[in-house]
């Protein structure tokens, strides 16, 4: 997988998906909470596996595809923060 230059929180793509649906609407097709849902596409929570499946169901997606995106999100936010200098580990 090739990391992205400063990708988007999968709640900005989650909102292209909902189209003219509500939250409230999709929330209660996808069985979760609308608070739930509403922090994924504000950005305030991630996309958890459990999420990633019951929105590849819904969108015809793969869980991949919604796994994925926030795998790449959350490396290039980590990929951010300063770290300590690491040595490399050698057998």
């Amino acid at each position: 997988m090739t990391r992205m230059h400063n990708p988007p929180h999968p709640g900005e793509i989650l909102r292209e998906y909902l189209g003219d649906m509500t939250v409230t609407e999709v929330a209660a097709r996808l069985g979760v909470s609308r608070v739930t849902l509403q922090r994924v596409v504000t950005g305030a929570a991630g996309v958890s596996p459990d999420m990633a499946y019951r929105l590849g169901t819904a969108f015809g997606t793969s869980p991949e595809f919604w796994a994925g995106m926030q795998l790449q999100y959350d490396l290039y936010q980590a990929g951010k923060v300063e770290r300590p200098k690491i040595e490399r580990i050698t057998a």
